[in-house]
């Protein structure tokens, strides 16, 4: 998810930076907030478990 949020946030500091315009924020700003997203995004946080939401297969599959 925070990777999602990394995306949009180099999209928009990609767009505004083609078209030369200005939300109130740097274009430094909005770089930096994209990597520390990224950042936080390798660090595992806000991630869930690969099976915390599916659980295991194999359990099921056992009668």
């Amino acid at each position: 998810m925070l990777a999602i949020a990394a995306a949009i946030v180099f999209g928009i500091a990609f767009l505004l930076d083609l078209l030369n315009a200005s939300i109130g924020i740097g274009l430094t700003a909005l770089i930096a907030l994209g990597l520390c997203l990224l950042a936080l995004h390798q660090a595992g946080i806000g991630t869930a478990g690969v099976n915390s939401w599916r659980g295991n297969w194999r359990g099921r599959a056992r009668r």
